[in-house]
């Protein structure tokens, strides 16, 4: 007796989802340091402590990857993203809702980091099984352009909700509807992926253990751990150095913005060069040494050229996570082989750099002031392009038979 086919699904409307959950991705960080002066002068944080709101996610991304991973495989990869998204909305109104209180800060910052996880572990694998091999770097810049989108607005948009909705409080609340938007679109995505996998025959035993052993795994794991270190701590810091500096609030959420604005056009440009190039070196090398000139500008000459500067290092920070998200894809053999390189990467690189915002914030606390913490960050980005520098074209794929000749 043959088993009936699913029902066909638009291609469109599984993209449209994906936009939609990636956009949700990065407001839980880009919205808060525009807000940080406020809220640490409101709650008497220090700003290490303000550097832990930056890392609770981040940490959560590192540790809960192969949570994510394991539940993909248990109850699929879209229903644990649709999982996921619930509990970003969950976290952005606990956040919201806590009437200014710490804990609620906390408290929602650690489910909507838990929620990030879940969904951003799972979206390349679903990228690769989406988009054919030979686009999957349009897929994965489709998906920067969404998350980087959606943190620029974040940080443009801030302060002025701040001012409409009453406060810090208010603002952060104000991305909760983008979750729920998001929530909604990809319940049928979910229903089709669990209607088409009941339809299909069991998949052959593979592994489903990280790569560990893997070599290549390693190399991209190092890579993303110092990229994800600078990112997340040029995001935390870059608005509270301006602003030391004399910067109006305003001011330096505007520069937040272009430097995530930066992010979006270099995060959809990027994987669609990656698409055009076997050898992804040049494209990796050239991006690191582009976010680090604009760390170095930060910290010789933080007022010579200020914008510039965001533009560097907005431009090559999302270049780099984007040339790391689409060799994710491009170096497993199948979407389930890139879910457990994309867990163990996640893993590795979150999971050290979760450390980076609150360190950099005690550096600037024992300092007493942003110098250091950018030469810190600058000298981080030559281990980056040490471990870039070896990602070769023919590098072994996870997944890919013991001996076979890498494409």
């Amino acid at each position: 007796m043959s088993t009936p086919e699913a029902p066909t699904f638009p291609r469109w409307a599984v993209v449209a989802g994906l936009v939609l959950v990636a956009a949700n991705l990065r407001t839980l960080m880009a919205s808060l340091p525009p807000l940080a002066e406020t809220v640490r002068a409101d709650l008497g944080l220090s700003n290490a402590w303000m550097g832990v709101l930056t890392t609770l996610p981040v940490l959560c991304m590192g540790l809960l990857a192969p949570v994510a991973n394991q539940l993909g495989r248990r109850v699929g990869a879209a229903s644990a993203v649709g999982a996921g998204v619930g509990l970003v909305l969950l976290g952005l109104v606990v956040r919201g809702t806590g009437g200014g209180q710490a804990w609620s800060l906390y408290a929602g910052t650690f489910l909507a980091g838990a929620g990030i996880a879940l969904a951003g572990t799972l979206l390349p694998g679903i990228v690769k099984t989406v988009f054919p091999a030979h686009r999957a770097g349009l897929g994965t810049g489709l998906t920067m352009m969404s998350m980087m989108g959606g943190a620029a607005l974040a940080s443009a948009l801030a302060l002025p909700l701040a001012g409409a909705l009453g406060g810090w409080s208010g603002s952060l609340l104000a991305w909760a509807p983008l979750a729920a938007v998001a929530g909604v679109v990809w319940v049928p995505v979910a229903r089709y992926a669990r209607r088409r996998a009941a339809n299909q025959p069991p998949p052959e035993d593979v592994s489903h253990a990280l790569p560990w052993r893997s070599t290549t795994a390693w190399l991209l794991a190092g890579y993303l751990s110092f990229q994800s270190w600078q990112f997340y701590s040029s995001l935390a810091w870059l608005a509270p150095t301006y602003e030391s500096g004399g910067w109006t609030p305003r001011d330096a959420g505007l520069l937040m913005s272009v430097f995530t604005g930066a992010q979006l056009v270099s995060g959809l440009v990027a994987p669609v060069l990656l698409d055009r190039r076997a050898d992804a070196r040049v494209l990796l090398v050239g991006a690191t040494l582009l976010g680090g000139l604009g760390e170095t500008g930060v910290w010789l000459a933080p007022d010579a050229a200020p914008w510039a500067w965001a533009v560097l290092v907005g431009a090559g920070q999302g270049a780099c996570f984007a040339l790391g998200l689409g060799l994710l894809v491009r170096y497993a053999e199948t979407a389930r082989d890139s879910a457990r390189l994309t867990a163990m990467g996640f893993l590795v690189s979150y999971t050290v750099a979760s450390a980076g915002p609150a360190t950099m914030g005690a550096v600037r606390d024992a300092t007493g002031g942003y110098t250091w913490l950018w030469a810190v960050l600058a000298a981080v980005a030559l281990p980056q392009l040490a471990a870039a520098s070896r990602l070769r074209p023919g590098a072994a794929r996870v997944g890919e038979p013991v001996g076979a000749v890498s494409r």
